[in-house]
This record gives structure tokens, sequence and C-alpha cells, in this order.
């Protein structure tokens, strides 16, 4: 073997999930490296590269989603891990998503929202989908639920993921009556962000409340496409670097000879990323849930207790305690703290001023909003920004 290992990576970058794991590759040999990487631009179905038919390498590290790709890469005969881990057959070692744990943590923070019903919406006949369902409808069977699950039609046979998806985006009328349907207010998780997306398009379409009738919970965190949604997704985050982290760490033990684990290794997600999709507590007060709406849309443009009083049947007292009853907090605090949310994703655009943040959230003035702000997390506003963006640069594998 040469002194700088000559390695493949066939990972594509057509989709999130690859895109972090081809960073915690990258990751990887800054720390450990260097290799000489071989690598292209590729989806995840995609052909073999012609260039590995006569490549001369020392390892691979690949999403084996393809049996034309396996057969490639069996011909090399060096040391590979695989990324992908449902291709029937295959003896390499393999990491890939603890899906167990990824329906666990969906279904306790859906729980924890106070919702009473549950669903699953993914696409039927498609391996990933068809476990986190399982695992989902397992997770909430032992807290005493059961999952409402969207009747997608059977997706024709297809050795690509991306087509199998493709196919089941195209039942939009079926997907839209089933959330018509469906008992409110309902938490869905959606088998990956896309599907997420699509959910929170439907609901738009037929006038269905986000997320106060219905919470959307996607998997993947794509940053882009989350953002994109309306309202912003929220997503489980699958840790896809740290598993392109160890995947690097796992090959070079097998560039030294070293035996290669025997069993697939399950990496668990880093946790969930809250944006507005779930941003709810699940709440059957009718007039309760109607006055966290009004603080939700109209907060950052100044609402006052006073006014809200004036937009709900309700007296003072009756309004303060019942948002003690259903939320711990009362109206004042509720307004406060969704202004504070907008405020933090503000920081993270570094070209808006802290003054323009404060006109933007509700906040007459800056200096009050550093006080609420400091007073609520501890920190000034400069600091937290300073935070946020350097945590963009670097990330933990």
């Amino acid at each position: 073997m040469a002194q700088r290992p000559r390695v493949a990576v066939l990972v594509e970058s057509t989709r999130a999930y690859g895109r972090g794991q081809l960073a915690g590759i990258a990751s990887y040999l800054r720390q450990h490296g260097p290799w000489s990487l071989f690598w292209q631009e590729r989806g995840l179905s995609d052909r073999p590269p012609v260039w590995l038919r006569h490549w001369e390498g020392d390892g691979v590290i690949a999403r084996i989603s393809t049996q034309p790709l396996a057969r490639a890469i069996r011909r090399l005969a060096v040391p590979t891990v695989d990324l992908y881990g449902w291709l029937p057959g295959l003896k390499w070692p393999c990491l890939r998503a603890d899906n167990a744990k990824v329906a666990r943590l969906a279904a306790d923070h859906l729980l924890e929202r106070g919702f009473r019903h549950l669903a699953y919406c993914g696409f039927h006949g498609v391996n990933y989908s068809d476990e986190r369902l399982r695992f989902f409808q397992s997770s909430l069977r032992e807290a005493g639920h059961v999952c409402h699950v969207c009747p997608s039609p059977r997706v024709r046979p297809s050795d690509s993921i991306a087509a199998s998806e493709q196919q089941g985006l195209l039942y939009e009328a079926e997907l839209a009556d089933w959330l018509r349907e469906l008992p409110k207010p309902v938490g869905i998780l959606a088998c990956n962000d896309v599907r997420g997306q699509q959910i929170l398009n439907s609901c738009r379409e037929i006038g269905v409340l986000v997320p106060d009738q219905v919470a959307v919970l996607g998997v993947d965190n794509d940053e882009v496409l989350c953002s994109l949604s309306d309202p912003p997704l929220s997503s489980v985050d699958l840790s896809c670097a740290r598993i392109g982290f160890e995947a690097a760490a796992l090959l070079a033990r097998l560039l030294r000879g070293q035996d290669a684990p025997d069993r697939t290794i399950l990496v668990e997600p880093r946790g969930i990323v809250t944006r507005r999709s779930t941003d709810v507590l699940a709440i059957e007060d009718v007039e309760v849930a109607e006055a966290v709406r009004l603080i939700r849309v109209r907060a950052c443009a100044g609402l006052t207790v006073h006014e809200l009083l004036a937009l709900c049947s309700l007296s003072a007292s009756s309004l303060e305690r019942r948002f003690l009853r259903f939320l711990g907090r009362t109206p004042k605090e509720e307004i406060v703290r969704v202004r504070l949310q907008r405020v933090v994703e503000l920081l993270a655009e570094p070209d808006l001023s802290l003054t323009s943040i404060a006109s933007r959230t509700g906040f007459k003035h800056p200096e009050y909003l550093s006080a609420v702000f400091k007073n609520k997390f501890g920190m000034t506003l400069g600091q937290y920004r300073s935070r946020v963006l350097h945590s963009r640069l670097i990330r933990d594998p």
C-alpha cells in the first residue's frame, strides 16, 4: 500500500444525509489524514463511475445501494465500508443511522407536547421508511397510543430509492384526504424531510393549521429544506457527520490490517432540531388554542396582552388562569417567548443589526431586548450570535 492511501468515496452529494457523511469523512482526514481521495458528484442510485472500472486503490467508503455498484466494488478486492446497509448479501462492515432510536426520539418529542393522536407518513415499500414506521408504532404502543398510518399506495419495485420516493410524492390528493380525516390536534412523524415538506404544503392547501392542528416532524435535518419549508420544519438530526467520521476511522483500521466488526454499527441520532412545525402544545381548549395561535402570528408585530384580550372572548383573569393550566406560563410570558424564539432565528443572519432584529421582533428598543435576552439565556446578544456563527464553521463530527 502506498504511503498515502488511495481511497474512493462513493457517497452522494444530492442529499443532506450523504453530504453530512462527506463532511464527517473530511473531519476525520483533517485530524488523522491525509488520504488521496477519489470522489465525484453523484446521486444515491447512480451507476458506478466509469473510472472505477480500472481504478487502482487501497480502500472504499460507499453508500452501496445497487447491485451494479456492489459488483464493481467487489471486483476491486480492497477493504470497503458500506454506509447504506440495506442491500442483501453484502459481507462488508456497515454503519448507518439507528432507526429504533430515531423513532423513540420522535415519539417522545411529540408525546411531550401533549399529543394524544399520533400519525406516520412515509413511502410504503421503501426500506428506511418502513423500518422507521415499525419502530415508531412500537414506541407508541409502549406508551399506550395507536399510530394512524398514511395509506400511500405501494410504489412499483425499483432499485432506486429516489425513484420510489418520487412515485410516493405523486399521491397528493390521497395525502390531503388523509390529513383532513385525521383526529386533531395530531402529531405526525414524516419518514424524511422531503415527505415532511410535502405534508406542510398539503396542510396549507387544505387550510389545516400548522402546528396548531397538525404538528410535523421530519428526519434528516436538511437545514436548507427545513428552512425553506413553511413553517420551518422540525427534524431529527441523524448525526450524519458522526457516521462519516466513524466510517473513515473504521476504514483506517482495515487498511492497517485489523479485523472488521461482524455486525452493522448503528449510530444514534444527535437529537431533534425544533423549529416552528412542532413548536406547540396540543391544546384541546378551543379558546386557549386560538389565543396561542394569535400570539404566534402577531407577537413579533408588537401584540400586547391588552390587544390579545380584545381579540378573545375571555376576561384577563380567565385567560391567564387557563394559560397557566395548559402552558404553565402567562399570556405575556408566551408573547415574550415567541418573540425571543424569532430573535434567536434572526441572530443566525450576520448582516442584520441588533436594532433591525429588535424592530422585527416586537421590541421597541434594542436595549430592552438586550436585557430580556440576557435574563433568559445568560449571555448577551453578541455572545450568542458569535456562538451560532462559530458552530456553522466547526461542527462536532
